[in-house]
This record gives structure tokens, C-alpha cells and sequence, in this order.
């Protein structure tokens, strides 16, 4: 039995409290997913055009990964045409579904995901061609700059300490929907041993997709309580 994760969005917060468009796009899903398998969990997006980030995909896509399921979404075309949406679905390697176009799934993403990287590489070209103009009128670029500074030491230590910032937040991602379960079975007095048992009974891997273990949930149980702390 194939195992679902949906994903839902909504554009602006009063969309998003009412329900405007999201009870269509739950039946539409949920009727779809019991003719073909297990809806497992459902994820929301409220989005109001003021931020790019996706918090709630980030989840869906991470539970979605661990369990070997599949997101499925409603309708495939606002969404697939989200240069971010399709960057952040691709890099997740996860399986995926429109129930507007079942047959539109990880190829169709791989075409439209080319034709963003062919607009890229256009504006990319552009840019180069106005930058080529500049400096043959005399226009300095870079370190010929007058305004330009070599990179300091302490500079190049917060882009070292930026990478490893990067670093952490990849594995604080990958468990983001699943810390607040780890909380309460902790909380319900499980030892981490008990802990890793129930996960992986559940059928949830880690990111790497292997079994838990105690370590491996004691760092998660630390990184979600430093989260929670910040």
C-alpha cells in the first residue's frame, strides 16, 4: 500500500483562517488517496507574499522522505510554476503527485525545473554581456574597484562559521516534523532506547535511512530544545 504525505497552500493569511480554498483542495486529495493507498499525515502552508521560505513543504518533504511516501498536492499548476517550489522538490528527491495530473510527477518536475535553470542561464548571459559593456566604457569591477576591501580574517570566519551554520540546519530540517513526537514520547517517561523501538515501529528511518538508535535520538531531542530555547 502506497503511503501518502499532503501538502496544501493557501496564498494569504485570511485564506488560510477561513479555509478559502483549502477544504477544495483536502477532498480533492483525500478522495484521490483512499482509492490508492495510506494518507499518513497533511501539511499547510499559509503564504502571504512576504516570505519566500517554505516551512511547511521543508516538513512535508522530510516526513514524506523518512517513511519512502509520496507528497501528493492538489492542483499541480500555481505550485509547479514556483521557480522555489520546484528547486526545493527537486533537491528533496522525494516522489510526487498532482491529483489534477497524476501522470505529471518527478519528470514533469525535471522539464519545468530545466526550463528555470534555460531562463537562469539567459539572465545569466545578459548579465555578463551588460557587465562586458561596462568595463570596455572603463568601468572597474571587483578588486580594481576603488570601493572595493579585501575580505578580512574575521570576514572569512563568520563564512566559515555561515557553512557550518548551513550544515546544522540541513539536519535540524530533516526531523523538523518529527522532534514535537520525540518531545512527548520523552516526556511520557520512554527512554531513549524505547524511543528509537517506537520510531522505527512507526516506520519512520533517520535522513540517511537507517534504523534510530539511542544516540541518534538524544541529538535530535538536544537540537529541538536548543531550537525551542533561541
Amino acid at each position: 500500500m502506497k503511503r501518502f504525505i499532503a501538502y496544501y497552500r493557501v496564498s494569504t493569511d485570511r485564506q488560510g483562517r477561513s479555509g478559502l480554498g483549502l477544504e477544495a483542495q483536502t477532498a480533492s486529495v483525500r478522495d484521490y488517496v483512499t482509492s490508492q493507498g495510506e494518507l499518513i499525515s497533511e501539511y499547510t502552508e499559509v503564504e502571504t507574499g512576504k516570505r519566500a521560505d517554505r516551512p511547511q513543504l521543508a516538513k512535508a518533504l522530510a516526513h514524506a522522505r523518512r517513511i519512502n511516501g509520496t507528497l501528493v498536492i492538489a492542483k499541480l499548476d500555481r505550485l509547479a510554476r514556483n521557480v522555489a517550489f520546484t528547486a526545493t522538490l527537486m533537491e528533496a528527491g522525494t516522489d510526487f503527485l498532482a491529483v489534477d495530473n497524476p501522470t505529471a510527477n518527478k519528470l514533469t518536475i525535471h522539464v519545468l525545473a530545466a526550463v528555470a535553470e534555460d531562463e537562469a542561464r539567459r539572465i545569466s548571459e545578459r548579465t555578463k554581456a551588460a557587465l562586458k559593456a561596462y568595463k570596455a566604457r572603463g568601468g572597474k569591477l571587483g578588486s580594481n574597484h576603488p570601493k572595493c576591501r579585501p575580505l578580512s580574517q574575521e570576514a572569512a570566519k563568520r563564512g566559515q562559521r555561515a557553512g557550518v551554520a548551513a550544515n546544522q540546519r540541513l539536519a535540524r530540517d530533516a526531523y523538523v516534523d518529527l522532534a514535537p513526537h520525540l518531545r512527548e514520547l520523552r516526556e511520557a517517561g520512554k527512554s531513549y532506547r524505547q524511543i528509537a523501538l517506537a520510531l522505527d515501529a512507526e516506520g519512520h528511518t533517520t535522513r540517511h535511512g537507517r534504523k534510530w538508535n539511542p544516540v541518534q535520538v538524544k541529538r535530535v531531542l538536544d537540537r529541538s530544545r536548543k531550537e525551542g530555547q533561541s
